[in-house]
């Protein structure tokens, strides 16, 4: 091996010792007079170099009988002990382990005639390689390939085991994730209105269950963002509406796309499939109605009120049917709700009182009582038969969306200031307010056996329930919207880049691990060709949602190693 090569070798294997001790060790801290100073990986990995580079001076002098690097090892002495004279006394702390060591004068010296031998090493490399710098130009391209190094170095530590702290420190979101875990802890508050009671504390919590929910299939066919699910009551299809303006109809057994309504003219972003599961409609931001025949997949009508070719004066947030499937109900931001004959299409009646956008509506399983949740900061429920208020509740801030439990007691409803809340139908009373989320509430889907909850925030992360403890049982990678079907066994939840997840409850095999797979932007939940700004907050959104240190599971390490390793082919 030429000299210039082995000189480079042992620059080399001190980078890589650097960083294999600073996965070693974790965090560094230098400490003096000046304060204190955090030594990350970088200056630890830059540091192992100039070591390697010492060994081979001093193994350059020694072999040659060359006195000048005696001589640069006795001037880089000085140096360390002039040094140490001006800035006192030092100290090493490695709090990972314990460590904690001082530096005298002595130390300072030989550390001196470290930088010393450093020095005559990388001249000596010069020298043999015939190049054209000065020993500074050398250490400053030396310092930009160990930056460069800093991000490769720790994904390969992560993709081989080693410890995920570090790699979460190099990120800065370790503050993120320590308060991230405190509001997991956080508990169950109960309601100011109620009298006080002697209850056993409830903490939402992540447990392991004997089944567990699982994605087993991605539906691909939009695309652009999916707004609104619904499952037809015989649980057999399903249909979806998009930010691509059209309303898609799926076989939810097969995942087969069984045809593709167009005919809005902006997005859609609501849908229902009446009880029958012969008709659909859908709401649209063009503020139209429009309603389908499954059976012949054609056109039916526009829901219309007075001379007016729309049906609202502003776009369709949100649209349902009445069990019976007598009347549809429908929500805008022109602060209405209209109740229309589910057979006929006709307008039966407009129902005022909130002063802002109507953001979602719920009918009760006896088709009596309609609930709508606005960006007025209340809640109302409604008298369906007569179409007055029965009572008006405070939620502030608002609540974006509104679902009624299948027994027809319970309201829940998901907040901007990511609580969730279930309150009395009857009497309006707040019975309990889940926390755990760290961001908006934007969807709610509650199970048939109306004993689990599934809820998606807006940073992606759909939580599942339990709504007897309280408790989380599973945490899910997801956005909204979210549709149960009629059986309970599968959950759907809508993707930003036009994709539905399709996720089934399956019995717990710890052999069994969940793996995200696809390329690396199918991994991380983005459009190949989005902003790197997106591709960093996607990559977070899942690091917060898999790191061992939150997510306990079996399959978190390896989930996080293969999001690791989709945002690395992301950064080639």
């Amino acid at each position: 091996m030429k000299p210039t090569q082995t000189g480079a070798a042992f620059i080399a294997g001190g980078s890589i010792a650097g960083a294999g001790i600073s996965s070693a060790v974790g965090g560094i801290g230098i400490v003096g007079g000046f304060g204190g100073v955090g030594i990350g990986v970088t200056p630890v990995v830059a540091a192992g170099a100039v070591a390697g580079a010492a060994v081979y001076g001093a193994f350059q002098a020694v072999a040659e009988g060359d006195t000048g690097g005696f001589a640069a090892m006795g001037m880089g002495a000085v140096g360390g002990v002039g040094f140490s004279s001006v800035v006192g006394g030092m100290g090493f702390v490695v709090p990972k382990v314990g460590l904690a060591f001082g530096i005298g004068t002595v130390p300072m010296a030989g550390m001196g005639a470290v930088v010393g031998l450093t020095g005559y090493a990388i001249a000596k490399i010069l020298d043999e390689s015939q190049v054209k710098e000065t020993p500074f130009q050398v250490l400053e391209r030396m310092e930009e390939k160990v930056l460069e190094m800093d991000y490769y170095s720790a994904a390969l530590m992560e993709l081989n085991g080693a410890d995920l702290n570090q790699k979460f420190a190099t990120l800065e979101i370790e503050d993120e994730l320590q308060t991230l875990k405190a509001k997991v802890k956080q508990k169950v508050a109960p309601p100011k209105s109620q009298p006080p009671k002697i209850e056993p504390e409830i903490l939402p919590k992540t447990t392991q269950t004997r089944e567990t929910w699982r994605c087993v299939q991605t539906f691909k066919g939009h695309s652009a963002a999916v707004n609104a699910l619904a499952i037809s009551h015989d649980g057999k299809t399903f249909i979806s509406g998009s930010d691509d303006r059209t309303v898609s109809w799926w076989d939810l057994n097969t995942g087969k796309r069984l045809y593709t309504f167009y005919g809005q003219a902006e997005a859609v972003l609501s849908v229902a499939i009446s009880p029958d599961s012969q008709q659909i409609i859908s709401g649209s931001a063009d503020r139209k109605i429009s309603k389908w025949q499954l059976d012949t997949k054609q056109y039916h009508r526009t829901f219309s009120y007075l001379n007016s070719p729309y049906s609202h004066n502003g776009f369709v947030n949100s649209l349902t049917y009445s069990r019976d499937g007598r009347i549809i109900i429908s929500a805008s931001t022109d602060k209405t709700m209209r109740i229309w004959g589910g057979y006929t299409g006709n307008l039966k009646r407009i129902l005022n009182g909130h002063t802002d956008t109507v953001y979602d509506v719920a009918i009760s399983p006896d088709s009596q009582i309609l609930v709508s949740t606005s960006k007025d900061k209340t809640i109302r429920i409604w008298n369906l038969e007569t179409a007055t208020e029965r009572c008006i509740l405070t939620q502030n801030p608002p609540a974006k969306t509104i679902i009624i439990s299948p027994d027809g007691q319970t309201l829940i409803s998901g907040s901007q200031d990511s609580t969730i809340k279930l309150w009395n139908l009857q009497t309006g009373k707040l019975c309990c307010t889940l926390k755990g989320n760290t961001t908006a509430i934007v969807s709610l889907a509650i199970h048939p056996d109306g004993k689990t909850l599934a809820s998606s925030s807006r940073d992606g992360v759909i939580q599942l329930w339990n709504l007897q403890t309280g408790e989380v049982i599973q945490i899910l990678t997801g956005f909204s919207p979210l549709a149960f079907s009629p059986d309970g066994k599968t959950l759907l939840s809508g993707e930003k880049n036009g994709a539905i997840k399709m996720w089934r409850q399956m019995e717990h095999d710890d052999h069994c691990i969940l793996t995200l797979s696809g390329k690396w932007w199918e991994v991380l939940g983005v459009d190949e060709d989005t902003t790197p700004e997106n591709v960093k907050s996607a990559y977070l959104r899942l690091a917060r949602l898999y790191h061992p240190d939150i997510n306990s599971s079996a399959d978190a390490k390896t989930l996080m190693q293969t999001i690791n390793h989709a945002y690395q082919e992301f950064q080639r």
